[in-house]
C-alpha cells in the first residue's frame, strides 16, 4: 500500500512532504546536483525554486548536466553563483540557444564550467567510487580541456598521454525515481542516462521524488540503483517528472507511465523570452504550494493526454491529427535537401565500414541518421546490419513516426537494451570491437571539420558540447548535416567543442565536403541543368571560408519524394524540418 499522495507531514521513517524535505535539508551555499535521466526533471527542483527564488541567501552551485528551459528558473530567481553543466539552452520545440543563461555566463553573473556529457559523468562516477581521478578519452584537442579539473599526464604504461578527470561531488541530489520503499531504497526505470552517481556520492544524501512508496521493494530489487542509507528523504510525488515524462512500459512497475509534456516545454521556452515571464513563473512555480496543486493547475484532460502518450502507439493518433504535407503541397526546402544528401553520405559509409551502429545528433542530423541507416539496412550486404544507438542509453532501437526527437519515450521499447550515457558514449561508442559512426549538427564548423556549439567568444552564447566531444572523439567517423552559411563555416572556429580530426564529411542543402589533407573541399553538387560555374560561386558565396573545389565533382541527384515523406512522417509538425 503506498503512501497518500498529498504534502502532509509524516513520521514515517523517510517518507516526509515535498516541502519539509527541501526545507529540511538543502542549505545556503550548498552545491546541488539535479539528476537529468529520462524524466529530464524533477518536482523537488520545482520546489527548491519555490522556497528559495528571489532570496539574497541563496548563493548555490548548481551542478546539472542539460539545463533545458525550466534551468532559467534557477538563474532568474537569482539562485545561483556557479554552474556545472554540459548542455544550458532549450530542448522543445527545437535545440536553440536561451538569452538567459547566455547573458549570465557572458557578464560573469554566473560562473560556469562547461564540460562534455561523459567527462561530467566520469568526474561523478570518480566522486561517487572515492578515487582520486578517472581517466577519459574526452576533452583532448578542445577548449574544454583547460578546465582545473581535467589534465593531460603521461601514461605509467607507455602509451602516451592520458587524460584524467578530478571527482565531482555535490552536497546534495535531487532526482525522480519510479518507487521506493519506506527506509529509502530507491528503484528506477531505465534508460537512465546519467544513473546514480551524483546521489551516491552527494555528500549528504539525495531528496528523491518517486511515482509510489511501497511496503516491500524486493519484488523490483533489479531495478533498485539507490540504497537507502544514501537517501536523506522520499517524496511520494505521483507524475514528479512533469513536464518530462516517466517510461514504466516493461518494468512491471505498480506506477503508469506518461509522456513528456513536449506543449508545456514550449509554453515555457516562448515565455522565457518575453516580459511575462515573470507571471509565468510565479503562476507555475510560486503560486502553487503542493504538488497536488500543481497537478491541478495542469487539469485532469491534460495529465491523462500524457498518461495516453504513455502507449507506444500513440503516434498513430498524432500523425492522424497531424498528417504529413506531401511534397506537391510544400516543395522540398533546404534543411530537407541537406537532410537527405546527409543520410546518402552516412548510408554510403556505413557500407564502407560495415559499421556496427549510428550514433545521432540532434534535430536535421537526426532525422538524417534515421534515414541513413534506413537506406543502408535496404541495400543490403555491408551495413546492413548497423544500428540505431543514442546517448539517453538506448542500443539497436527504431525510431516511431510523428515525432523527430532522438529521445522520444514511444522508441524506447523498440529497443533491445536499455543502458546510460557512459555505457553508450564509454563503451558502444568507440570500444573495441564495435565501430560506431556519428552524424551531428554545428553551430559552426571549420575548415578542419573543429565544432563550436558552445560560445562565440565576445559574442553569443550557444548551448554547450552535449555528448557532441564525447562522440567525434572516439567514434570510428564523423559527419556534420546543416544548411550552408558563412555564419555557420568559418576559417577557425574560436572555441573547438569538438576537435575535428574524426570529422571527415560537411553535407549542406548546396554541396558536399569531404576531407583531403586534413582540409575540407568541395566534392559533390546538386545535379540540374544550372552551369557547373554557377553552382560552385553560389556555394563559394555561402561558405565562410576559402573555398577549394575538388578536381572532380560528383553530382548529387536530387532528393526524392519517397525520401522527404520519410523525413516528414517523424517530423509531422516541422519542428525540425520547417525553415
Amino acid at each position: 500500500m503506498g503512501h497518500d499522495a498529498g504534502d502532509n507531514k509524516t513520521d514515517d521513517g523517510k517518507v516526509v512532504s515535498l516541502s519539509e524535505a527541501i526545507t529540511r535539508h538543502i542549505r545556503s551555499g550548498d552545491s546541488v546536483h539535479v539528476m537529468t535521466g529520462h524524466s529530464r526533471w524533477t518536482a523537488a527542483a520545482r520546489e527548491w525554486v519555490r522556497q528559495w527564488y528571489g532570496r539574497d541567501d541563496g548563493r548555490f552551485t548548481l551542478v546539472m548536466l542539460s539545463l533545458s528551459s525550466l534551468g532559467t528558473l534557477f538563474f532568474k530567481g537569482g539562485m545561483v553563483e556557479r554552474v556545472i553543466t554540459g548542455y544550458s539552452g532549450d530542448v522543445f520545440p527545437n535545440f536553440t540557444p536561451n538569452r538567459i543563461f547566455g547573458d549570465a555566463y557572458q557578464s560573469g553573473r554566473v560562473a560556469v564550467e562547461h564540460w562534455s556529457f561523459l567527462a561530467y559523468l566520469q568526474r561523478l562516477e570518480a566522486g561517487a567510487r572515492g578515487l582520486p581521478a578517472i581517466v577519459t578519452r574526452s576533452l583532448q584537442g578542445s577548449s574544454m580541456a583547460e578546465n582545473n579539473s581535467f589534465a593531460m599526464v603521461a601514461s605509467p604504461f607507455g602509451d602516451g598521454e592520458i587524460g584524467l578527470l578530478a571527482p565531482l561531488q555535490a552536497d546534495v541530489a535531487l532526482l525522480h525515481g519510479a518507487i521506493a520503499d519506506r527506509a529509502g531504497n530507491v528503484a528506477f526505470a531505465g534508460p537512465m542516462l546519467e544513473n546514480v552517481w551524483g546521489a551516491l556520492g552527494a555528500r549528504r544524501g539525495a531528496i528523491v521524488t518517486v511515482e509510489k512508496v511501497v511496503d516491500d521493494i524486493r519484488p523490483w530489487a533489479h531495478l533498485v540503483r539507490l540504497p537507502a542509507h544514501r537517501v536523506l528523504a522520499v517524496c511520494e510525488t505521483p507524475m514528479g517528472a512533469h513536464p518530462g515524462g516517466f517510461y514504466a512500459l516493461g518494468h512491471h512497475l505498480p506506477v503508469e507511465g506518461y509522456g513528456e509534456d513536449y506543449e508545456f516545454w514550449a509554453e515555457v521556452r516562448q515565455a522565457s523570452r518575453t516580459p511575462a515571464f515573470d507571471e509565468w513563473i510565479d503562476e507555475w512555480v510560486l503560486t502553487p504550494s503542493t504538488h497536488h496543486e500543481y497537478l491541478e493547475r495542469l487539469g485532469a484532460g491534460r495529465l491523462q493526454a500524457l498518461r495516453a502518450k504513455a502507449d507506444p502507439q500513440s503516434w498513430r493518433a498524432e500523425q492522424a491529427a497531424n498528417p504529413p504535407v506531401s511534397v506537391a503541397e510544400a516543395p522540398v526546402n533546404a534543411w530537407e535537401t541537406a537532410a537527405v544528401y546527409g543520410a546518402r553520405y552516412l548510408a554510403t559509409r556505413i557500407a564502407h565500414h560495415d559499421a556496427d551502429a549510428a550514433l545521432a545528433g540532434a534535430g536535421v542530423a537526426n532525422l538524417a541518421t534515421w534515414l541513413g541507416v534506413e537506406q543502408a539496412r535496404a541495400r543490403g550486404g555491408r551495413g546492413a546490419r548497423c544500428v540505431l544507438t543514442a546517448e539517453l542509453g538506448l542500443w539497436d532501437y527504431e525510431p516511431q513516426p510523428a515525432d523527430p526527437f532522438v529521445f522520444n519515450h514511444r522508441n524506447f521499447p523498440t529497443a533491445v537494451m536499455h543502458s546510460d550515457t557512459s555505457s553508450v558514449l564509454g563503451m558502444l561508442v568507440g570500444a573495441a570491437g564495435t565501430t560506431t559512426l556519428a552524424c551531428l549538427g554545428a553551430a559552426q564548423i571549420d575548415r578542419h571539420g573543429s565544432i563550436n556549439s558552445t560560445v562565440v567568444p565576445g559574442g553569443a552564447f550557444l548551448v554547450g558540447s552535449g555528448g557532441g566531444n564525447d562522440v567525434v572523439s572516439v567514434c570510428a567517423e564523423a559527419m556534420v548535416v546543416t544548411t550552408l552559411t558563412k555564419r555557420r563555416t568559418v576559417e577557425q572556429v574560436p572555441y573547438i567543442t569538438s576537435p575535428g580530426a574524426r570529422v571527415q564529411a560537411l553535407c549542406t542543402d548546396l554541396g558536399t565536403f569531404e576531407k583531403r589533407d586534413g582540409a575540407f573541399v568541395l566534392s559533390a553538387v546538386p545535379e540540374g541543368p544550372e552551369p557547373l560555374a554557377d553552382k560552385i560561386e553560389r556555394v563559394r558565396a555561402n561558405c565562410g571560408w576559402d573555398l577549394v573545389v575538388a578536381d572532380e565533382l560528383a553530382e548529387l541527384r536530387a532528393p526524392t519524394t519517397t525520401e522527404v515523406d520519410r523525413l516528414r512522417s517523424w517530423d509531422v509538425h516541422g519542428w525540425f524540418l520547417r525553415e
